[in-house]
C-alpha cells in the first residue's frame, strides 16, 4: 500500500479537525498552516474528504471546516480506501476466485499477498480518529512534561 500526497494531507486535515471536534469551525488557512499544507491542494483535498461524508463546511466571514461525524466513528482505512482504491498489494490478494490470473490457484504468492493485506487492513481498520486524538494529546504532554536537566 503506497500513501499518496492528497491521503496523506487528508489525514492531517481530518486529525486537525478531529483534534477540533465539537470546539468549532477551523478555517482553510489555519488548516493549511497547520498541516503544512499547499492552500490550492488543500481545497481539493476538502472537496474530496466533503464528497465522502467525512467533512463539512460552514459559509461566510467566521466559516471553516468540521468533522462531519465523531472522530471515534472514522477509521484510516476507510479514508484511505475512499480516496485511493483498495489496499491490497495485488487485486488477487483478498478475491476468492480472479479469472483474469491463470495461476490463481496454483500461486505460491497469493498466500504471502493476502497475508499482506490482512496485516494492513487491521492496522488501519482499527485506528479511528479518535484514537489518533488521544495520542497527539499523550505526545503534546510528553513533549511538555519533559524537563532537561544537566
Amino acid at each position: 500500500m503506497k500513501i499518496s500526497y492528497k491521503s496523506d494531507y487528508a489525514l492531517k486535515t481530518l486529525l486537525e479537525l478531529a483534534l477540533h471536534y465539537n470546539k468549532g469551525v477551523v478555517s482553510i488557512n489555519d488548516l493549511a498552516k497547520k498541516g503544512d499544507i499547499p492552500y490550492k491542494f488543500l481545497e481539493q483535498v476538502l472537496l474530496t474528504l466533503k464528497k465522502g461524508g467525512f467533512v463539512d463546511s460552514k459559509r461566510g466571514v467566521s466559516g471553516g471546516y468540521f468533522l462531519a461525524k465523531a472522530p471515534g466513528t472514522i477509521t484510516l482505512g476507510e479514508v484511505i480506501r475512499f480516496i485511493e482504491g483498495p489496499i491490497e498489494p495485488l487485486m488477487c490478494a483478498s478475491k476468492k476466485s480472479y479469472d483474469e490470473c491463470k495461476d490463481f490457484n496454483s500461486c505460491v504468492f497469493r498466500d504471502i499477498w493476502n497475508q499482506v493485506y490482512t496485516a494492513t487492513a487491521m492496522v488501519v481498520d482499527s485506528v479511528t480518529f479518535g484514537e489518533l486524538v488521544r495520542r497527539a494529546n499523550a505526545k503534546h504532554k510528553e513533549s511538555h512534561d519533559y524537563v532537561y536537566t544537566i
